[in-house]
């Protein structure tokens, strides 16, 4: 059994699955940094007034009073649409940066091989077998 498992766990799949998700996860901290530290910021002085995402909720419960969003989660229910807002961000940019990174990836791989044309059907080849024997006679 630990062959057959050592067997599994070499395989190339595996362990490239592997890599993927240790850099996927590096990255995404590099992706969160860049929309909290980078885009958050401009994006809160374009709206006017410095809106700080981060803080941005709409209480549902009237016992919510505080203004920083883990007190009023503490407080009651919230909906943080500011952290929503930044996810979605997250996730736009961590999808561009992907697709261009794949189609990176596709061009240096270089255009694939064209196939080999098919040849004709059985039953074409058949019938010109059939043309030519009876032409013969």
């Amino acid at each position: 059994m630990f062959e057959e498992f050592k067997k599994f766990i070499m395989r190339g799949n595996v362990i490239d699955l592997a890599v993927g998700v240790i850099i996927g996860a590096a990255f995404s901290k590099i992706v969160d940094s860049l929309v909290a530290d980078i885009f958050m910021p401009i994006i809160a002085v374009l709206t006017g007034g410095g809106v700080d995402f981060s803080n941005l909720f709409v209480p549902l419960s009237k016992a919510v009073t505080a203004t920083a969003l883990e007190e009023a989660r503490k407080q009651g229910p919230v909906l943080a649409v500011g952290n929503f807002i930044t996810i979605g961000i997250n996730f736009i940019l961590l999808a561009f940066v992907i697709f261009l990174f794949i189609k990176l990836v596709n061009k240096l791989k270089g255009p694939e091989p064209e196939a080999a044309p098919a040849g004709p059907p059985r039953s074409e080849v058949l019938l010109e077998e059939i043309r030519d024997a009876l032409t013969k006679k």
